[in-house]
């Protein structure tokens, strides 16, 4: 009787293992079939410094998410004027720069502080304004003629007067309608986009903004696009790594990681797809 427990004891011990044995190959079947999990790198933490406007417009928080899930990486932002943006490349306090201004951009990185530029994106300014356009600048046939009408109204308008590439853009338009604004109906703001959007909205006057951002926020304003369309207009954004031979301390890795995401298939992918109520905020230019 021993002998025929002992017997069964066996059977029902080797069918335990044949059984965790086969639930063990399912799960690891299960497991293969599905995504692989994504390897942490050995220093996950990436620095971005980028404009306002790709923060306000909600683009990053679209976006960045994504970019961890693929490669496990994190991204801490800090979103500041391009001047202030290329200022922290060089001091080294970032890794890597996302930004709109071109002619900077290449100092930035011809003066040895940033390799590996890539084109990211582009979208375009536009002048924004109250319904009624009291001074009348739908009419302009020029962003220069819309800004100098605005001066001899002097009516309110509100720059960034943050050194970002939006303010670049504005005074190189004023600097082409041979105009240098003041007096008390131009207003340095030093804020950001969608800062500068609000208090605009509030005074009921003018301002130059990218497109993107007015599209984040039209649903909160009292603004409309009302000049539109000059070439002049147009508003790329590059990313760079900041260069590592002149602050080895930078997260180099991490920071190529997000310049081939994002200038690579998915990232230009999920750019395009970026919408606000059907309407497209920038356009991927990497693809």
């Amino acid at each position: 009787m021993k002998k025929i427990i002992l017997v069964l004891g066996i059977l029902l011990l080797a069918g335990g293992m044949v059984f965790a044995g086969g639930a063990q190959e399912a799960v690891e079947v299960e497991q293969s079939a599905g995504e692989e999990a994504v390897e942490a790198p050995e220093n996950p933490r990436v620095k971005l410094a980028t404009t306002t406007s790709t923060d306000n417009s909600g683009l990053l928080a679209y976006l960045l998410p994504k970019f961890t899930e693929a490669t496990g990486y994190k991204v801490d932002v800090i979103a500041v004027g391009t001047g202030a943006a290329l200022e922290l490349g060089e001091k080294g306090d970032v890794d890597v720069v996302l930004v709109h201004a071109r002619a900077k951009e290449d100092a930035f990185v011809s003066d040895g502080y940033g390799v590996n530029r890539k084109d990211v994106m582009h979208n375009d300014f536009v002048l924004l304004g109250p319904p009624s356009d009291p001074a009348g600048i739908a009419d302009a046939e020029s962003a220069a003629e819309a800004l100098t009408i605005i001066s001899e109204n002097q009516s309110d308008f509100v720059s960034r007067g943050d050194n970002s590439g939006t303010h670049f853009k504005e005074q190189n338009l004023w600097k082409e309608a041979g105009t240098t604004p003041s007096g008390n109906w131009y207003k340095e703001a030093g804020q950001g986009m969608g800062a500068v959007i609000t208090m605009t909205n509030n005074m009921q006057g003018y301002t130059l903004a990218d497109r993107g951002t007015f599209i984040a926020m039209r649903n909160k304003i009292d603004l409309e696009v009302l000049f539109e369309g000059d070439p002049v207009l147009f508003n790329p954004y590059g990313i760079i790594a900041v260069d590592p031979d002149r602050h080895p301390h930078v997260n180099y890795d991490g920071a190529m990681a997000l310049v081939n995401w994002i200038t690579g298939k998915e990232g230009q992918q999920l750019i395009a797809d970026f919408r606000m109520d059907g309407d497209q905020l920038f356009h991927p230019d990497a693809m």
